[in-house]
């Protein structure tokens, strides 16, 4: 082998050596950044009105790398048109959370229904539970319809 084609294969190799490691410290960077919280799983009670003890529950599991540290709930018909926002979250109701490891929480939110009032007040039909999840290291994730429930008479 002659020493010019030596020379071009070993700096072809180097290229290519250098190129790898690069593309390997952007893979590596990539995965290095923060994830948003995820909902895993979320379900809500259906709710008949005019029940004495009658009460809405929400229970929904999330996550993030970095842990939960708020979710916020905020159930609303359907049929209303209402479209929320994460930043009309700030008003909701706060869910009670329990850690099940470093990264993953279990929050439920319970809401006692008047069988008087809100029997006569509140909509029937399909609701929709709006959520924000906010992360230890305040990242947040919303959906407006993590999951729908029934209101009926």
């Amino acid at each position: 082998m002659s020493a010019r084609l030596l020379l071009s294969s070993l700096a072809g190799v180097a290229v290519l050596g250098g190129g790898a490691v690069a593309a390997f410290a952007l893979v590596g960077t990539a995965d290095a950044a923060p994830a948003r919280p995820t909902v895993d799983e979320a379900e809500a009670t259906s709710v008949v009105l005019g029940v004495p003890g009658e009460a809405f529950t929400f229970t929904t599991t999330v996550t993030d790398d970095s842990g939960v540290r708020s979710v916020r709930v905020l159930p609303w018909p359907e049929n209303s048109k209402l479209d929320p926002t994460a930043d009309e979250m700030e008003f909701a109701e706060t869910a009670t959370c329990e850690a099940t490891s470093a990264t993953t929480s279990v929050c439920t939110y319970t809401a006692p229904i008047d069988a008087g009032r809100d029997a006569a007040t509140m909509p029937t039909g399909v609701w929709n539970t709006a959520v924000l999840v906010t992360a230890e290291d305040g990242d947040t994730t919303f959906s407006a319809d993590a999951t729908t429930f029934d209101v009926t008479r």
